[in-house]
């Protein structure tokens, strides 16, 4: 009976001590915040199976999970370089920490280690590694390219694009090639010529630097990814693929008053090769730091793919630092239009250097034409309108030199023909032996009474010239007619002499331009 009693009182008390420890429990917390739970860790994913050439670079992707929300993204190699925004996922729980990865000059394993810390009051950290193969010499495949572009494309810089055919970039395409890219066309004539084509309409993103331009030679080029040249080509190789063609819709002086036309060096049937219009500042891309090497396919007799061919191109297009090097036809010619370039070198070009046709009226600055060697022909051939239409275009070559290199067939510095207008200023021309030193003007006549008719002559010698040699270093004008009835007179010849005025302090072009990242400086012919 007692030990029944005490047993029945013991559990009353546990139960009181049970509630009484709750309440006081309940109210020790009361007016505080929830308490928070722990988070995981931080985790992060590394990528495998990573192999880069030395010298190169690589996009690196580190998945990362972060409950506990991103404080700050570390990133180290053991060797080579490291770049990226590492703050963006700041505040974040989970994203991509993107690593540009470029690899040191020699071959092995390396190791670039991403340590994450998450914002907890006690920081939390994870540290993974991703391996890294830094190859000598990695066998990476071509990338061939055979059909027109029809969508917007990048080409990288991780391997070599192969040209197989024409490669069109059509009518509202951008075609964006990344610095240090090499672009190689396949060797062939006639309707195998290699050639890529912006078509009107098309763009151009070809944004090259000083430290990695961008290539276009032939696939019999030994240049490899990385590289700045190859061993196997001189200057004498030419006409192993087709060049850069940009169409745009700038005003042209075609023949029969045409505003409109169809390129040379693409068949007539062709559509894509048609340019011109109305829209002076027509935008066809960017091309900065770019070198053609190597080009000038025949694809008809007597009708070669220029390095770069530039018909009604607009001034909405930019092009800066430009190289043109050893081509069977010209450097770069120009169709008419409005474009603005800046910063050119050409050299072994085994036709003209700078040809100007159809009234181009855009302004070229800083220019190097250096020819000679086992062919070529002018430094500078310059024409004015074919047409009625679009004749009031005045061209603008500023800050220029223009030399011999020698060899077997020396060229001359200029022919200024075909009613030539515009501007040569601070032009120097220099290295053409006697008899080869001369600038070149011509001259038409009316056969009845021998007088002079509209030509580069006379916008040379009227009162108020639209052709112009100003402040620039010449040894001397000769004037030359194509008439087979008449013939230049004496006093012709004097009022030719009497409006060139040549200049001791023609400055001409900076060449510090062009160095180290042109073929032509890597050779020593700066």
């Amino acid at each position: 009976m007692k030990l029944l009693t005490s047993i029945k009182i013991m559990k009353k008390f546990t139960q009181f001590l049970f509630v009484t420890l709750t309440l006081v429990s309940v109210s020790c917390n009361k007016g505080n915040d929830p308490i928070v739970p722990a988070v995981d860790d931080p985790v992060v994913t590394a990528p495998t199976g990573i192999t880069v050439q030395v010298g190169n670079s690589v996009d690196l992707a580190f998945i990362v999970e972060a409950p506990g929300k991103i404080a700050l993204v570390e990133v180290v190699a053991s060797s080579g370089v490291v770049s990226g925004d590492f703050s963006s996922l700041t505040g974040q729980t989970s994203g991509t920490v993107m690593v540009n990865y470029t690899a040191p000059a020699t071959a092995g394993s390396q190791t670039i280690t991403v340590t994450v810390t998450d914002q907890q009051a006690s920081p939390k950290k994870a540290i993974v590694s991703a391996n890294v193969m830094v190859s000598e010499n990695m066998a990476i495949s071509n990338e061939v390219v055979s059909v027109s572009i029809t969508a917007d494309a990048t080409w990288t810089a991780d391997r070599i694009w192969e040209l197989a055919s024409k490669v069109v970039i059509e009518d509202g395409v951008t075609l964006t090639i990344e610095p240090g890219t090499i672009v190689k066309g396949r060797t062939g004539t006639g309707s195998l010529a290699t050639a890529l084509i912006i078509a009107r309409g098309g763009k151009l993103m070809a944004q090259g630097t000083a430290n990695k331009p961008i290539i276009f030679t032939t696939i019999e080029d030994n240049i490899e990814v990385g590289q700045l040249m190859g061993t196997n080509l001189t200057e004498e190789d030419v006409e192993m693929w087709g060049g850069l063609v940009i169409l745009g819709k700038a005003p042209i002086s075609a023949e029969n008053g045409d505003t409109e036309a169809q390129i040379e060096g693409i068949p007539a049937d062709e559509p894509f090769g048609t340019y011109g219009g109305s829209l002076s500042d027509d935008n066809s891309g960017t091309i900065t730091y770019v070198s053609v090497r190597h080009g000038g396919a025949l694809i008809g007799e007597g009708n070669e793919i220029n390095g770069i061919t530039l018909g009604g191109v607009g001034s909405g297009t930019t092009m800066d630092h430009i190289e043109v090097y050893a081509t069977l036809d010209d450097g770069i010619e120009f169709f008419g239009g409005t474009v603005n370039l800046t910063n050119v070198i050409i050299s072994y070009q085994q036709d003209d250097g700078l040809d100007i046709d159809q009234n181009y009226s855009g302004t070229v600055t800083n220019f190097l034409v250096q020819h000679g060697g086992i062919s070529t022909d002018e430094g500078l051939e310059i024409d004015g309108p074919e047409g009625t239409t679009n004749v009031d275009g005045l061209f603008t070559l500023k800050n220029g030199i223009v030399r011999s290199l020698g060899g077997t067939d020396v060229g001359t510095p200029a022919d200024l023909k075909s009613k030539a207008q515009g501007t040569i200023d601070n032009v120097t021309f220099m290295d053409y032996p006697s008899g080869d030193e001369l600038i070149k003007i011509r001259a038409s006549y009316n056969d009845a009474d021998c007088s002079a008719k509209e030509d580069a002559f006379t916008h040379f010698t009227d009162a108020t010239p639209t052709l112009n040699l100003m402040t620039s270093n010449f040894a001397g004008v000769t004037v030359y007619t194509k008439s087979t009835v008449c013939t230049v007179s004496d006093a012709d010849q004097t009022a030719a002499n009497n409006a060139a005025s040549p200049s001791g302090s023609a400055a001409g072009a900076d060449t510090s331009e062009f160095e180290n990242w042109t073929i032509a400086s890597l050779l020593g012919i700066l």
